[in-house]
């Protein structure tokens, strides 16, 4: 019996075929120039429940989510901080039925200059601080 045919990829639509699990694994949302208060994780909760309700009526497994949330160093980042056991008790709350998991970050530095690797984000979201911007910013294209 050669190799071949013991080491293969899960054939047709089983529970366990490559089709049912193939699935993006993981979502990665960035807000750009993020403020330190209440609206901060708005922007967050908005994608994530639009992204799970699609895999909800697709009936798929929602990815984890990973939100990035990016200010410059002076930023009170502890604010931001504070806020995230509540966001997490709701976001517990609210996806009970269909638990993903959701992970909050921050990324300090000037998003004039590089923050992230290539194609490693899903959603890149710039509120108010767009209006700032006291140069030119060229952002890599996000394939």
């Amino acid at each position: 019996m050669s190799v071949a045919n013991i080491l293969h990829m899960s054939t047709g639509d089983g529970e366990s075929s490559y089709a049912k699990n193939s699935l993006l694994q993981c979502f990665k949302i960035a807000d750009l120039g993020c403020s330190s208060g209440k609206n901060t994780l708005l922007f967050a909760s908005n994608i994530v429940d639009i992204v799970d309700e699609v895999y909800t009526e697709n009936n798929g497994k929602p990815p984890q989510f990973e939100v990035c949330l990016n200010d410059l160093f002076g930023n009170d980042f502890n604010n931001i901080f504070k806020m995230l056991p509540d966001f997490y008790a709701k976001f517990r709350k609210e996806k009970s039925a269909n638990p993903g998991l959701c992970f909050v970050s921050v990324v300090p530095g000037s998003f004039h200059g590089r923050l992230f690797p290539d194609k490693s984000l899903h959603f890149v979201h710039s509120s108010y601080s767009v209006r700032w911007l006291s140069q030119v910013s060229i952002m890599p294209k996000l394939h």
